[in-house]
């Protein structure tokens, strides 16, 4: 579908609706106790670009694949099978050697808390040396996965881009040969303080960002570009962005202002074409685990745009299917299309029968 103001590849012109580049980490999750002091976790796969391409599927029907690196040991094999249990097409990994213990192409592991009440949810990254952060340019076909096999939507983020000064260089390659193939390119800030601690900190991620913007269609999240502090009108973030990357098409982020763990404020708010468009506004959301709400929230917005609904409708789908994501445990979304539109239409959660 092509819209006036971000052109489309229509459907089944190519082989894939949706390509993400990115880490897939496993999350070990302690359910309602602690990472400190459990003796159990739930395994889960996950990560801010790849969550967006296996929603693309599993909720949109979309086909998906996702580019990115494990290492060819078990721990690999068990990110693979989810991401097959995922739908996700797995025919772009670059899978690398593993020298025994871990020195270097290993599996990133993310330990992650809910949170509950006054206790903030938790995460704690074990990613160093992984495979996926050791990516460079000139390892991955662009020619043959934009050109050859084609793509309507390509997907990454400042995840990614942060994980080294390779991963760097790799995203930079990947925009502009998804450019060169006419795929909309979507970028979600994603500004992670951990991740860019030896790195600059934020002043460094703020440089990259505003390396790549020029080069994006669809921007996810308001903070990061300029020089507004965190916690700012996004309203203005946005205009600021527009601005000074009048290139952008769509800008969209979640408004979330958190009660307690477990109850957030939640809405979302986007602009394209010139105008603002703001979702339903659900205050005092119940949340059981917020991870992964903004990546729910990008994939309805990408999916809503590929269908050809309006702005107005895309940030709605969004915003519940963000809402949707943070009801279940894990990264992933568990909802479908019909529980969106549910959701969009009423606030009545009752008993289906």
């Amino acid at each position: 579908m092509t819209h006036s103001f971000l052109p489309i590849k229509p459907a089944g012109s190519t082989r894939w609706d949706v390509a993400a580049l990115g880490e897939v980490m496993l999350r070990l999750d302690p359910g309602e106790g602690r990472v400190r002091n459990t003796r159990q976790f739930q395994v889960w796969e996950g990560g801010g670009e790849y969550n967006l391409a296996r929603a693309a599927r599993k909720c949109f029907d979309l086909s998906a694949t996702v580019v990115t690196a494990l290492p060819r040991n078990d721990v690999g094999w068990l990110v693979e099978d989810c991401i097959c249990q995922g739908g996700v097409d797995t025919s772009h990994i670059l899978w690398r050697d593993f020298d025994g213990i871990g020195r270097n192409n290993r599996v990133g592991l993310n330990f992650v808390e809910r949170g509950f009440g006054p206790r903030p949810a938790l995460g704690v990254s074990d990613r160093g040396h992984s495979a996926a952060s050791a990516l460079k340019p000139g390892e991955v076909d662009w020619e043959s996965l934009f050109g050859d096999e084609g793509v309507r939507w390509f997907h990454t983020g400042g995840i990614f881009a942060a994980l080294s000064e390779t991963t760097t260089a790799l995203t930079l390659e990947a925009i502009a040969a998804a450019r060169q193939h006419g795929v909309v390119v979507s970028y979600d800030l994603n500004y992670r303080a951990s991740l860019w601690a030896s790195r600059g900190g934020s002043a460094a991620a703020r440089a990259l960002n505003r390396k790549i913007a020029p080069h994006v269609d669809v921007l996810f999240g308001a903070e990061g570009l300029g020089d507004a502090p965190s916690g700012g009108d996004p309203r203005a973030a946005i205009e600021s962005a527009v601005a000074d990357f009048p290139n952008l098409r769509v800008v969209a982020t979640t408004c979330r202002t958190a009660r307690t763990a477990n109850k957030n404020d939640w809405s979302a708010l986007l602009h394209a074409d010139g105008a603002f468009h703001a979702s339903r506004e659900r205050p005092g959301l119940d949340i059981l685990d917020r991870v992964g709400g903004g990546d729910a929230f990008a994939s309805g917005v990408c999916w809503a745009l590929m269908a050809g609904k309006k702005p107005g409708e895309a940030v709605e789908y969004g915003a519940a299917h963000g809402a949707l994501a943070m009801s279940t445990p894990g990264d992933a979304s568990m909802a479908r299309l019909d529980e969106i539109e549910r959701a969009i239409r009423d606030s009545d959660a009752g008993v289906i029968r």
